[in-house]
């Protein structure tokens, strides 16, 4: 890539971060090359399609996600492992605003940029979950697929402010039928246990 070519990929990748962070997938991607001082048609040499400039962006967090599973899989049992990388994929995917419902499309959609790292991203996870069914300590009657949408679905109420403050709770619910005997995980902290105990009260 030529110079001035790599200045403009890596001030769009920047400027898009800043778009998506603060408007969600949906951002304008006219206003992100306006932004980024380039042209549309540049924006779109280097990334024809919103999804390959979605993958660009967050392939590190996808590849971190992918390591932190394996090093779950090593270091913690496997119901406890399975939980927290249910609890942080969830909570990174809600942490990207609007890109729930593009996943779900791109893992169906060989074509789409975004499809290997989801697929990447699901088998992860369904690692953790085979490994917590041969143990016994997982439902037998749950694949991989099913992981990622419920994943998925956790992550979209998260979205909603009415049912937000209800999230962490329903995870745990959600958290705890998958396992055998939820008891003997460690549930992850709830980020508001104490609006539960007011609510409690």
């Amino acid at each position: 890539m030529r110079v001035d070519a790599k200045k403009n990929y890596d001030r769009l990748l920047a400027v898009a971060g800043e778009a998506f962070a603060d408007q969600g997938a949906d951002a304008s991607l006219r206003d992100i090359a306006r932004r980024a001082g380039v042209g549309l048609g540049t924006l779109y040499r280097h990334f024809p399609t919103r999804e390959a400039l979605l993958e660009a962006l967050l392939r590190a967090s996808f590849e971190a996600l992918v390591v932190r599973a394996g090093e779950l899989e090593t270091s913690d049992s496997a119901d406890n492992a399975l939980v927290v990388w249910m609890k942080e994929t969830t909570e990174f995917t809600h942490s990207q605003h609007g890109i729930i419902a593009l996943m779900m499309d791109a893992i169906e959609d060989p074509n789409s940029a975004l499809h290997a790292s989801c697929v990447m991203l699901r088998a992860a996870g369904t690692a953790l979950l085979t490994r917590a069914q041969a143990e016994g300590k997982a439902r037998d009657d749950l694949n991989g697929a099913e992981l990622f949408d419920i994943i998925a679905a956790l992550a979209w109420l998260r979205e909603q402010p009415s049912h937000a403050p209800r999230a962490d709770h329903l995870f745990d619910v959600v958290a705890g039928s998958i396992l055998t005997d939820p008891s003997n995980a460690s549930m992850p902290p709830r980020a508001n246990d104490s609006l539960h105990k007011e609510t409690e009260q």
